[in-house]
């Protein structure tokens, strides 16, 4: 080299900042999965406040159900369940980690709160147990993909 040459430095170079890896389109099942939790959320706490304020409404009485708490008890148990569901909802929709995680283990315990209260509202509990587990399965398997 000589003397009129100068060797190149980093800061000769442009920037180009790091990439993200392109998400795929699995990532659409995590905007289901938190559309889902807001959802079943706003559901299970509607149907928590009818069960405090309307207990004759469902199909059995307490000694029906699986597990024989009252239909207030288990209206506070849906309704708590359901404004945590809407929180993480609006989380895992915000690229939230501690929303995935919170969104699985709040679909499990909606999912095993529906099955204790099936005697009481079968049909509509089934279906929230089957959208709880596609919750499950789009938050574990694809969840990473929508990080921000």
């Amino acid at each position: 080299m000589s003397e009129t040459q100068q060797r190149p430095t980093a800061s000769d170079e442009p920037y180009v900042p790091a990439r993200r890896p392109e998400p795929t389109g699995w990532a659409g099942y995590v905007v289901f999965a938190g559309v889902m939790l807001m959802m079943l959320g706003g559901f299970q706490a509607i149907e928590g406040l009818v069960a405090i304020f309307r207990d004759e409404y469902y199909l059995v009485t307490r000694s029906g159900l699986l597990l024989t708490m009252d239909f207030t008890t288990w209206g506070w148990v849906h309704l708590v369940l359901g404004l945590i569901a809407v929180g993480t909802g609006i989380g895992v929709l915000l690229g939230q980690t501690w929303a995935r995680v919170v969104g699985i283990i709040i679909a499990v315990f909606s999912a095993l709160a529906n099955l204790a209260f099936l005697p009481a509202y079968p049909i509509w509990s089934t279906i929230i147990i089957a959208l709880d587990v596609l919750a499950i399965y789009a938050l574990a398997v694809h969840g990473r993909e929508v990080r921000y």
